[in-house]
């Protein structure tokens, strides 16, 4: 696995795959900041606009799909559990 980027540019939605992609590798911090802010009950709008580097008030559809997409995809990780193990899709 590569090391992640501390905070990575995401894109509109995140994977769909049914397997781990270098996308994941690469936004394993996005996932986890996404996953402590819905435990910390922050409003989606503030976690768009700070982990997603989304604006909410310009592009209140695209920071919407963003969010709800990669904190999906964040859930699915680590259900699956071996990105965050560090055996990732290789």
């Amino acid at each position: 696995m590569q090391k992640p980027t501390l905070d990575p540019d995401v894109a509109d939605s995140a994977p769909d795959e049914l397997t781990l992609t270098a996308y994941d590798e690469q936004h394993v911090v996005t996932y986890v900041r996404l996953l402590q802010a819905e435990g910390e009950g922050a409003d989606w709008r503030e976690v768009a606009r700070i982990v997603l580097h989304i604006d909410p008030e310009r592009e209140p559809n695209r920071a919407r799909t963003a969010y709800e997409s990669h904190l999906a995809r964040a859930k699915w990780v680590t259900e699956q559990g071996r990105l965050l193990r560090g055996t990732g899709s290789r």
